[in-house]
């Protein structure tokens, strides 16, 4: 029998006996100190998922993306900062050569493992006796790899912890019980080893049974069957991008449309005024295909306001529908929140129940007959991960969904599409030593090998500085200030240029002594440059400043086409003198 027995002196094989108990508590931290003292947990978080390279050829890659959870999330989501490492292609091929789909299938899944296996086996080898590490501020530590989260799609998440399509890869609900709120049994990882260790027996029969009554798919070894520390049931973790945006707000939408009919939301879409930060759709949003996450996330800005006021066919009342749509947008801002407390966490509960307590409104208009939808089932689990892992933000699939441009799209595009992996890998280490080789010569230049930075010491995380930054060249070079007046409708444009020329020149002067001095200011000049937009940035590093606003300001104008573009005036909060203590300068 092939089974895991924990010892002080590392991890054995093909033995009889283990310690079920100790292999199923997911506390690494206590377990690692009950051996020996003064380890150092470094969480590895893994992510895989399949992407299309062509459009015609079908041809696909399959690539496998590694980070560490000691480094700082915001450095980790830069794409700059290379804290993502690929790590290896998984095979793609369909095995076209097995005839019967069940054991096509069975054979993919167990491809799949065997090939996770040999890629994460250092991982295993080294979780229990650690490996000494020189952490970011010069110390030397005994460091524990360990495997604490796997981000992935539905499909992804069934096929990593061996369960079956439908079922919660996280708990032993029943597939007619997944639209209830209540909590669940969790899978225990004791019991899926204990059927897996079956799998070397001759009694094939019994292998098979034993994963059956466990939940589970009869694969041959899978690959975090040898991770001790870890606990594949728990390390699955919620996914913003696929549960929510091209899960639930996509099925939402498609019962409003339904309920209230394409015509009645598109012209809500096509009446809807620029706003801020708010995504026109002029066609309506009832047509549209192969809609991207981005563009859930924009409707999902404007929805409620499509049905605000709508009736109900039969003259039903819109209570409860209004209710359950706020209650899962609710949950959906709540969810992608980057810092959470026990408030944040209770509210996204409570947008959850509220949902439930009001969906039945989908089934008595007839959209929904029964809400057993796996992804809705999924979101009972966030509050666990979230306490657990951190922040969705952590392992959302938007990132591997951003890395497989420059890892895997980028990569084929240089290759002559012939045996390309090979070239792929070529590729993509040549581009690592040209960046690495410019992030020397940078390093030079700026003279950091003569002048060293002194360490920054670790602490909390200041506050960025945001920074107002305007365009080059202005959108309008010279707009009369009486058409200033009318066309942007700043009635006391005249007077607040007067205040504020006489605030330069009188700068000691208090701020209500400058507006009546700029009663009397003469003004020599009748047309002055307007700029439509300005952004807010943060960051004191001009490679890495982040626009985290925008402000747009554009009075009524005609397109190439002799279209009306209508006009657009976001609200701005501005600190006058007064409140900031400050000059002209300040205001």
């Amino acid at each position: 029998m092939r089974c895991i027995q924990v010892t002080g002196g590392g991890v054995f094989r093909y033995t009889l006996n283990y310690d079920l108990k100790f292999i199923s508590d997911f506390r690494p931290q206590e377990n690692l100190e009950a051996l020996q003292p003064g380890a150092t947990i470094v969480p590895v978080i893994v992510s895989s998922d399949k992407t299309q390279l062509t459009h015609f050829r079908d041809k696909q890659a399959y690539p496998v993306y590694i980070t560490i959870g000691n480094i700082p999330k915001d450095i980790r989501r830069k794409l700059s900062r290379h804290a993502q490492l690929l790590v290896a292609y998984l095979p793609t091929t369909k095995l076209g050569g097995i005839s019967n789909m069940c054991a096509r299938r069975r054979a993919l899944a167990n491809l799949f493992h065997a090939c996770m296996r040999d890629i994460l086996d250092p991982i295993a080898s080294h979780a229990e006796t650690g490996l000494p590490m020189m952490s970011g501020d010069g110390v030397w530590r005994r460091c524990h790899p360990i495997l604490a989260v796997f981000v992935g799609d539905y499909p992804e998440q069934t096929l990593v912890t061996c369960t079956y399509n439908g079922r919660c890869p996280k708990c032993s609900v029943a597939p007619d019980e997944l639209g209830e709120l209540r909590s669940f049994p969790p899978r225990v990882q004791s019991s899926a080893i204990k059927a897996y260790c079956l799998a070397d027996d001759d009694n094939v029969r019994a292998f098979h049974l034993a994963c059956r009554q466990a939940g589970l798919k009869p694969i041959f070894h899978p690959f975090w069957e040898t991770h001790l520390f870890s606990d594949i049931f728990v390390s699955v973790t919620p996914d913003i991008l696929h549960q929510l945006l091209q899960g639930m707000i996509k099925h939402l939408i498609k019962w409003l449309i339904k309920i209230y009919g394409s015509a009645a939301i598109n012209s809500r879409c096509k009446a809807m005024p620029p706003n801020h930060k708010i995504m026109l759709f002029t066609k309506g949003i009832a047509t549209l295909s192969r809609v991207s996450g981005q563009e859930h996330k924009r409707m999902a800005a404007i929805l409620l306001g499509l049905i605000i006021d709508l009736p109900l066919p039969g003259a039903l009342n819109s209570s409860r529908l209004i209710k359950a749509v706020r209650a899962l947008l609710d949950f959906l801002y709540l969810a992608q929140l980057t810092s959470h407390t026990n408030e944040t966490i209770r509210r996204l509960q409570d947008s959850l129940a509220t949902f439930h307590d009001n969906k039945a409104i989908f089934i008595n208009l007839g959209v929904r007959e029964n809400f057993n939808i796996p992804k809705l089932h999924s979101l009972t689990h966030y509050e666990s991960s979230i306490r657990r892992f951190g922040t969705t933000d952590n392992y959302n699939t938007e990132q591997s969904e951003r890395l497989h441009i420059d890892m895997a799209k980028d990569a084929y595009r240089a290759t002559n599409h012939k045996d390309e992996y090979s070239q792929m890998t070529i590729w993509l280490e040549r581009k690592e030593k040209v960046e690495r080789h410019i992030a020397f010569v940078n390093w030079r230049q700026q003279g950091s090998h003569r002048d060293p930075q002194p360490r920054t010491p670790i602490g909390p995380p200041c506050v960025p500085i945001q920074t107002l930054k305007m365009p080059r060249n202005p959108s309008v070079k010279a707009e009369r200030i009486h058409d200033i007046i009318g066309m942007y409708g700043a009635a006391d444009f005249a007077d607040a240029l007067g205040d504020f020329i006489a605030g330069v020149l009188n700068d000691s002067v208090p701020g209500r002594a400058t507006r009546y001095r700029g009663e009397n200011i003469y003004i020599p000049f009748s047309q002055v440059p307007v700029y439509h937009s300005m952004k807010f940035t943060k960051g004191t590093n001009p490679d890495e400043t982040e626009i985290v606003d925008s402000v747009h300001a554009r009075p009524e104008q005609t397109d190439s086409r002799g279209r009306i573009v209508p006009s657009q005036f976001d609200a701005v909060l501005v600190k006058g003198r007064e409140q900031t203590g400050q000059g002209p300068k300040g205001t």
